[in-house]
């Protein structure tokens, strides 16, 4: 209980400085695909005073394009040069080690957990994308690269934007304070329809497809309940301010089946346990074409309901009606960033974005294995990335799993 505790009090809000200050603040970017150069953008737009000095992606061609892009939109603020452009696979060590105060982590997410660590360790700010890790490793990876830029007064935001939009700020502080009395179940959605895959080329090696196609392979993505569904969950957890301790679930692989989309399941429904409490969350995500979408939180208690953002119901109801002042909260993540840094003052998201990390994990475990999986379980896997990273480098492509015969000791 005492650990429980204390993870949720990590998944609390914390609050926030926004200093006016236009000192120069130094940005690099690893990761340089569409959600990196994104970040760089809703950085560069968040506040006054942001050059971008670095840039690092494994491919030269993502580089390319991306600097491209954030050219035109930076203009005489995109300070990269030829030499201050890096690829191939020890392009974030080049981005980390040059002159810069804040790293950008956008590459796919089992590289997060060795760029934070390496990254707070270079005494750099952070931003880094949602989710922080694939496996119980990395997750304990982020545990530690947090509380060393807790002990350096290092800023680290993640990309779990619904924390800093202005209506979920404002519907959980009254949530917080009691507005639907004690939670006790809630339902999470992320389903939609397919995204984008890109096929095997003549003449690409095996982990160049599995990098470009990092979507559709667990040990590079997490598979989408990870990866995607984490935004969900991370809202329930945020709200309940607890972290879960088991979880059950059934999911299956039947309508994107070709191999070309690697062996990860297309829908996923999890049950999340709570020690010392009967409350519940009920997790529902799904990539298949031509389905209902639903991408939404519902939460219940004991005096009313929410959508943890725009409605409350119960004796202390609650509407959002600012709706025009509803600030775009990829821009406030940095917005809130910058700010803490100017100010001098620090926030730090890295644990609690991997509380919300670690459980979506669990949920994965629970319905590749069917059985019932716990947090410690989870936090014992090994790591899932290969010992080596080259192009040469075959990584291995696991069968879809089997529900009832796959067995968490194999991830041991």
């Amino acid at each position: 209980m005492a650990a429980s505790a204390a993870a949720g009090a990590a998944l609390a809000a914390p609050k926030l400085a926004f200093a006016q200050s236009s000192d120069v603040l130094k940005i690099g970017v690893i990761g340089c695909g569409g959600r990196g150069t994104g970040a760089v953008e809703n950085c560069f737009t968040a506040a006054p005073g942001i050059e971008l000095h670095a840039m690092g992606d494994v491919f030269p061609d993502r580089v390319n394009s991306s600097a491209n892009r954030l050219k035109q939109v930076m203009g005489s603020s995109f300070k990269c040069t030829n030499d201050s452009m890096h690829s191939g696979f020890d392009n974030w060590e080049k981005v980390i080690e040059s002159d810069i105060d804040i790293v950008i982590l956008t590459t796919p997410p089992v590289f997060r957990p060795m760029m934070l660590e390496a990254a707070i360790k270079a005494g750099k700010h952070v931003f880094m994308e949602k989710p922080v890790a694939v496996d119980g490793f990395g997750i304990k990876q982020v545990f530690a690269a947090s509380d060393e830029a807790d002990k350096k007064g290092l800023c680290i935001v993640a990309g779990t934007q619904r924390r800093h939009d202005s209506a979920y700020r404002e519907a959980m502080k009254r949530i917080h304070d009691g507005a639907i009395g004690d939670i006790v179940s809630s339902r999470v959605y992320w389903n939609q329809g397919g995204l984008w895959m890109v096929p095997k080329a003549e003449g690409m090696s095996d982990m160049e497809w599995q990098l470009r196609n990092w979507l559709y392979f667990t040990w590079v993505g997490g598979d989408h309940i990870v990866e995607q569904h984490v935004h969900n969950i991370d809202v329930a957890l945020w709200a309940m301010q607890k972290v879960p301790t088991a979880a059950i679930g059934l999911g299956g692989r039947q309508v994107r089946t070709d191999p070309a989309y690697g062996h990860i399941f297309d829908h996923h429904a999890v049950e999340f346990e709570f020690a010392g409490t009967d409350a519940r969350i009920h997790s529902y995500c799904r990539q298949q074409d031509n389905t209902a979408s639903a991408v939404y939180e519902h939460l219940h208690g004991t005096k009313g309901s929410s959508d943890g953002n725009t409605w409350i119901n119960g004796a202390n109801a609650w509407n959002w009606s600012r709706r025009d002042a509803r600030p775009n909260p990829y821009e406030q993540e940095h917005k809130h960033l910058i700010g803490f840094i100017r100010s001098g003052r620090t926030i730090n998201e890295g644990r609690q974005v991997a509380e919300s990390t670690l459980a979506a994990i669990m949920g994965r475990f629970a319905t590749y294995t069917g059985q019932r999986v716990t947090r410690d379980e989870v936090l014992a896997t090994k790591q899932m990335m290969p010992s080596e990273l080259a192009w040469s480098v075959k990584p291995e492509i696991p069968p879809v799993a089997l529900p009832g015969k796959m067995k968490m000791d194999a991830y041991m």
